[in-house]
């Protein structure tokens, strides 16, 4: 059994602090590099996590604290492989 991966947690807080930080999913999108507001979009619902080349942007344009970013990632980290860990 292969156990999906959930963001979900991730990007409710990043949709948070986006809102919070008066930006539109395009602008981000386009910060990012993007061409569409879709991948942030898909970031906010969980359906994928903010890439790792991109945690130093969204930090400074949502003004986030970096080592919260570090922990909350670690913490949902962690939570997956327990539940892979427990599933074998």
């Amino acid at each position: 059994m292969i156990l999906k991966r959930s963001f979900k947690k991730m990007g409710k807080f990043l949709k948070a602090k986006r809102i919070e930080a008066d930006l539109s999913q395009a602008y981000v999108a386009k910060k990012l590099g993007y061409t569409s507001s879709q991948f942030i979009s898909n970031i906010e619902r969980g359906l994928c996590g903010p890439p790792t080349e991109s945690l130093r942007i969204l930090i400074d344009l949502y003004r986030l604290d970096s080592n919260e970013i570090v922990k909350r990632i670690l913490n949902e980290e962690k939570a997956y492989l327990t539940k892979v860990i427990r599933i074998k």
